[in-house]
């Protein structure tokens, strides 16, 4: 392969086109000029980053992240496959509300991986959720949530007692959610394993002393008390 290392640009981020044979700590030297060199191009933008060509565990998509983001401005705010319908879904629910995504990253993190029964994610942060939150499962957080994926377990966000903080999810069916100290009352139990709902964002915030929950909308996010 002539080019170890070739970028190319897709309407919803990066492909990051590898060789398959090179030593993997020269694939990193190789990415590392590639983003040096592209840094005045790309500056502070935020995209999704797809890798092709080449297999790779999360520690290495990991080591890769961090040498882009070390040798350029670029804000990869997740990993996707810009030909799954899944991924394509997370990238329009980060655009929708890019109107927190600098909040997000200034004080929040990141979290790949579904959470399953009995397990607990705590944080002080804002935390984005690349994966499922399954029955049994609790997510905690001083400040904001975003999964991308489904919320079907619990949800607590705004714990350090700020107002303005939500919940967000592509599928929204808690089985708890609280939001500082307001509880959202939903009207059943619901369940993961039951037919499979359309793909829809949702939005969980207080309102008037009321956890309020909507689909997203540009509308709603114009008027959203946050």
């Amino acid at each position: 392969m002539k080019n170890p290392v070739i970028i190319k640009s897709f309407p919803n981020g990066l492909s990051l086109f590898l060789d398959e044979e090179i030593a993997f700590d020269k694939l990193l030297e190789e990415v590392a000029v590639k983003f040096k060199e592209s840094a005045h191009f790309f500056k502070d933008a935020k995209m999704g980053l797809s890798f092709e060509g080449r297999k790779l565990t999360e520690e290495e998509e990991r080591k890769i992240i961090d040498t882009i983001t070390a040798n350029s401005s670029l804000n990869i705010v997740c990993v996707i496959g810009k030909d799954d319908e899944t991924n394509q879904n997370y990238v329009r629910a980060l655009k929708q509300l890019a109107f927190h995504q600098q909040e997000m990253e200034n004080a929040g993190q990141f979290y790949k991986g579904v959470l399953k029964d009995g397990q607990i994610l705590e944080t002080e942060n804002s935390i984005i959720v690349l994966g499922d939150v399954y029955p049994g499962a609790c997510i905690i957080s001083n400040k904001d949530i975003v999964i991308l994926g489904g919320l079907y377990g619990q949800a607590y966000a705004g714990g350090n007692g700020m107002e303005g903080h939500f919940v967000v999810a592509l599928e929204m069916s808690p089985e708890k959610l609280k939001i500082g100290e307001f509880k959202y009352k939903t009207s059943e139990k619901q369940s993961k394993w039951s037919i499979k709902p359309k793909v829809q964002p949702k939005i969980a915030y207080v309102k008037d002393g009321r956890v309020m929950m909507e689909t997203i909308t540009k509308e709603l996010l114009n008027d959203l008390p946050v």
